[in-house]
């Protein structure tokens, strides 16, 4: 388990983390969102006390990091794919992380077969791209064989087949009782892994809550209904006291009423029906809508690139395609 109370970290003037309190507990995939800037990533350093923070804690099963006596065996974690020596072979990196904290050399061998690296396991790490460098921070995170792991954006750089294993991995881990914590921007891969959310916004938590509550609080739900007598069944849900709303394509949108019931309603009065739809946001458009005031940069699409050479802006960067601009400016 890990438990932040009033975690706090200043940059100058900057409050990158802004007195975080909540608690990722064991036995579930716990998801960390929150906008680019938002603290994520120095939220997760000074988990391990690679950041000081300027002020609150952070503990792992009741102590800091920096107290473990064999902290592989207690956390395991991910932040940077690249954290590694390029000219080490991948057995030795994770042979040098073994004799460190006092793990078997066995254990390297299992963790290399376990993420699909073991035809590999002598070559150099400075060859490797990207998804077998995310592999082998995963090897070294599972490599004792610890309760708590921690992933920052796991699944960058792996194919469809490894992204596929790494979500199941997680499910896996959780499933086992330990404490899963991971940070992604791939909201729709995230939707599929976590069963909890930590959402975060300008160091700011923002939302502590189930994946389905996060969506329900933070979304519109609505039935969608169409009929060759559109008019008729109006008239019906408004007799029955259901506000309705136009859609797109002459459908009718009810809010805050379960479909069987409407669909119940419809066959009583002998309306046919061509369409009856619970809708629901996804988990991008919660947060997304969650998340817009805590944006620090912009995108605007109204910009198009220079159309001559003539017309070339001054600056460099300027007028091609996505204009930056910081929130506020």
């Amino acid at each position: 388990m890990i438990e932040l109370e009033g975690l706090t970290k200043h940059y100058g003037d900057v409050r990158a983390v802004d007195h975080l309190t909540f608690t990722v507990r064991p036995g579930i995939v716990t998801g960390f969102l929150g906008p680019n800037g938002a603290g994520k990533s120095t939220t997760m350093r000074m988990m391990l006390d690679l950041d000081n923070p300027s002020g609150g804690t952070v503990r792992i099963d009741g102590r800091h990091y920096r107290e473990l006596r064999d902290p592989l065996r207690v956390v395991g974690a991910l932040l940077d794919a690249k954290a590694m020596h390029g000219g080490r072979s991948a057995y030795n990196h994770l042979l040098c992380l073994a004799q460190s904290n006092g793990i078997p050399r066995a254990r390297v061998r299992e963790v290399l077969d376990t993420v699909g690296l073991t035809s590999v396991a002598g070559k150099r790490t400075k060859g490797f791209s990207l998804g077998m460098g995310q592999r082998l921070g995963i090897a070294g995170a599972l490599l004792g064989d610890p309760r708590i792991l921690m992933f920052d954006e796991p699944v960058n750089g792996l194919d469809p087949e490894g992204i596929h294993w790494i979500r199941n991995l997680m499910k896996s881990l959780a499933t086992q009782g330990r404490t899963v914590f991971v940070s992604s921007h791939l909201m729709s891969e995230m939707a599929l892994t976590a069963d909890h959310l930590v959402v975060i916004g300008q160091g700011k938590l923002l939302a502590d809550t189930s994946m389905a509550g996060f969506i329900k609080e933070n979304s519109r739900s609505y039935v969608r209904m169409r009929s060759p007598e559109q008019e008729r069944l109006r008239e019906v849900l408004r007799g029955a006291g259901i506000d309705v709303t136009p859609g797109e394509e002459g459908a009718l949108e009810v809010e805050g009423e379960d479909a069987a019931h409407l669909g119940e309603l419809a066959a009583r009065h002998r309306i046919t029906l061509h369409e009856l739809s619970p809708q629901s946001a996804s988990l991008e458009e919660a947060f997304m809508r969650l998340t817009a005031g805590s944006v620090e940069y912009h995108a605007h699409e109204n910009h198009r690139p220079p159309e001559s050479p003539a017309e070339s802006p001054s600056e460099p960067g300027a007028g091609w395609g996505t204009d930056w601009r910081k929130k506020g400016s």
